[in-house]
């Protein structure tokens, strides 16, 4: 199994299976944090960069989205708006939900996805 899930990580990174799909805004990250509006969501279920992409397909999808980042292995979803748009929690969550996942946790935080995906990485 676990030779599964290193294959599999191997395929899912270049493929920007982790939360790459959306470029980050060429905004400074400074004024982009204090706009930022950013949303943290902390989802059960996720297991494999299958689950993470289902979701990552589904928030994309959405008007008010911008910027994601998606942590396997902390089970975590950010989700950042598109400029002078905000986040509707209750629709995203739905989302997440509907996609058979279960969001145990909502954290609203002044950080952008970017600062969001560095401070995990340094974890």
């Amino acid at each position: 199994m676990k030779k599964f899930f290193a294959l599999l990580a191997l395929v899912a990174v270049p493929f920007g299976f982790f939360g790459t799909a959306q470029a980050q805004s060429a905004a400074p990250a400074a004024t982009a944090a204090a706009d930022a509006g950013t949303v943290k969501f902390s989802v059960n279920g996720m297991v494999c960069a299958f689950c993470a992409q289902g979701i990552e397909k589904r928030l994309t999808k959405m008007s008010e989205t911008g910027p994601l980042y998606i942590n396997l292995a902390q089970k975590v979803v950010a989700v950042q708006p598109k400029p002078g748009q905000r986040i509707d929690i209750a629709k995203v969550k739905a989302e997440i939900v509907e996609a058979g996942y279960e969001v145990t946790a909502t954290e609203s935080v002044p950080m952008t996805v970017a600062a969001i995906r560095a401070e995990m990485k340094k974890k």
